[in-house]
């Protein structure tokens, strides 16, 4: 038999089993449908938690200011401790591994512009600012370097700030006064959707230079003009991350006389630590999708290898009779590979595309806040796809090889008395 003359053999015997080849073909399938819509969902609520996360800021340590609860040369325990306007260059000239380091001092004020008032939290800082904290700059730029130098006047405005002050109105260029002070609008915030902060969402902020912000909305007593109310730290890499905060906690330790294993002293938010938390936690959501995944195969499997048993069963006439007419074994099991390796393929592109096309179909819908939409990977489609495959050929071969092995009177026998 030539390899045209079983292929055209075996596609007949499909099509005269259509509902055994249907039924075989759905069981792949869905076993491959079910586990990449599963992984795709937990990918897609995975990435869409982490970016949902990096815009309040992308592996920062918030330090704040707290209460020794230690011993330190000499002093008490219970101070209340203060950062100032110099520590950030301090814990930059002795911490290697942190690659930014920056005060925030924020205030609320009554702001007012030509068509509206609002009372707004203004926020100053220095430019990298901008970066550390995922300002992205939807209109005119942040403010500058050269800005913060000569303490200009000029601010930076959170999104819904712009709408609360200026509706649908252009807002570049305008003066607004901050308090008793003029400040001319050099860029608005792109929007941004946040799920944490420490003092209000950034879209809701007005945003100036450090040294403009000391000089025209200092803290009152009992603090001092030249206090921050935080400083905040990045790390060179995710390596370095341990390490940039013992040297930063360790500077500040120093400078302001307390014992660097105190926590309470210098209280951190380490978004670095609560984003290997969050992975934790969607890990191990994944392991369990796996188990479920796997479940939902084996039971596939089982579903395949009973439909390729009965199939096999059922055609052992079949088998004594192409032996008895001069077919070798070898042609019996290579007719039922070949039938098995064709339903597999169809099953598994079948499944596939309409995994596939499930998935582009809901990502064509809105996206709720933390789902980034189906994201599909070939490797879950590949694997269900392998499995099920592997069963279905074991399940065939192993049948078919039996009965083609037996003697054809046999086999005739054996079906007749069925």
């Amino acid at each position: 038999m030539t390899l045209r003359d079983l292929f055209t053999g075996t596609l007949q015997t499909l099509w005269a089993h259509k509902l055994r080849t249907a039924l075989t073909m759905f069981g792949i399938a869905w076993g491959v449908i079910a586990i990449t819509l599963m992984v795709a969902a937990g990918e897609g609520l995975r990435e869409g938690q982490r970016r949902n996360s990096e815009t309040f800021g992308k592996n920062i340590m918030i330090i704040n200011a707290g209460r020794t609860s230690l011993q330190a040369g000499g002093m008490r325990a219970g101070r209340s401790l203060m950062w100032d306007a110099e520590d950030h260059l301090r814990i930059q000239e002795s911490a290697p591994d942190c690659e930014c380091v920056v005060p925030e001092q924020g205030n609320g004020a009554p702001v007012r512009s030509s068509y509206n008032n609002a009372s707004l939290l203004v926020t100053g800082s220095l430019p990298p600012f901008a970066q550390v904290r995922s300002l992205a700059v939807g209109q005119g730029r942040f403010y500058s370097w050269e800005d913060d130098a000569v303490a200009r006047r000029v601010a930076f405005l959170g999104s819904d700030a712009k709408k609360q002050l200026f509706g649908s109105r252009s807002a570049l260029g305008a003066t607004i006064h901050i308090g008793a002070f003029p400040y001319t609008v050099i860029g608005i915030m792109e929007p941004k959707e946040q799920n944490s902060s420490y003092d209000g969402f950034d879209v809701n902020k007005i945003f100036i230079p450090f040294n403009t912000m000391l000089r025209d909305f200092p803290n009152r007593p009992p603090q001092t003009r030249r206090s921050v109310d935080r400083l905040i730290v990045t790390p060179k890499s995710l390596k370095q991350h341990e390490v940039c905060k013992r040297q930063a906690v360790a500077a500040l330790a120093r400078r302001h006389g307390f014992d660097p294993a105190d926590e309470e002293a210098a209280a951190i938010w380490d978004t670095v630590k609560n984003a290997k938390n969050v992975r934790k936690i969607f890990d191990g959501m994944e392991y369990f999708m796996t188990a479920v995944g796997i479940t939902t195969l084996f039971l596939g499997g089982i579903g395949v290898m009973n439909v390729m048993l009965v199939a096999v069963r059922e055609r052992t006439r079949e088998i004594g009779l192409r032996l008895a007419v001069g077919a070798t074994p070898q042609t019996i099991v290579r007719q039922f590979f070949l039938e098995t390796v064709i339903v597999v393929f169809l099953s598994g592109i079948l499944g596939m595309a309409v995994a596939y096309g499930l998935c582009a179909l809901v990502n064509l819908l809105p996206m709720p806040r933390y789902f980034a939409g189906m994201r599909a990977g070939w490797q879950p489609a590949v694997f269900s796809f392998a499995l099920l495959g592997l069963v279905a050929v074991l399940s065939a071969l192993y049948p078919a090889s039996r009965a083609a092995a037996v003697d054809p009177i046999e086999a005739l026998r054996h079906e007749a008395g069925g």
